[in-house]
């Protein structure tokens, strides 16, 4: 389910109402704990923090001439998602992450290599959340990125 949305606050306005606290407060809990640097955006049809083309001119490099994608979320059918390109590239903080998320929630881990899907809107994390989005700055991921890339050459 794509919610059709021009900017950030559209998205916002359209997710529905079951679970537009915790989307906005999930919004809210990443947006104040990224560090400086990340951009917000509508992307690939969710709301997205991405590495702007200022400070990464090369962007990504699947749609040459758009940001670096770093995180997206998004209200899907039957959860919420939030896509972490840092867990999906780096082993130590995708260890650390699955180690800590039982200390801060009952629910079984719902995951795939980057998606961390929320079934039950008032069970997310929210400051295990906030502790992630701490972890990983503009310019590391630039550097796990483009390590990714020489590797793959």
């Amino acid at each position: 389910m794509q919610i059709p949305a021009e900017t950030v606050e559209e998205y916002l306005e359209k997710v529905p109402e079951e679970r537009k606290d915790a989307f906005r407060k999930l919004f809210e809990t990443i947006s104040e704990n990224l560090p400086k640097g990340f951009e917000t955006q509508i992307s690939y049809g969710m709301i997205g923090w991405c590495v702007p083309l200022k400070s990464f001119p090369a962007g990504y490099h699947c749609s040459p001439g758009t940001p670096l994608p770093f995180l997206n979320l998004a209200s899907q059918k039957n959860f919420i998602a939030l896509y972490h390109m840092g867990i999906y590239s780096n082993p130590e903080l995708l260890e650390w992450f699955v180690a800590e998320y039982p200390k801060f929630s009952k629910r079984k881990l719902d995951m795939g290599k980057s998606c961390i899907r929320f079934k039950k809107p008032d069970e997310i994390p929210f400051e295990l959340i906030a502790e992630l989005c701490k972890k990983m700055t503009p310019n590391h991921w630039i550097e796990i990125y483009e390590s990714m890339l020489n590797r793959d050459k």
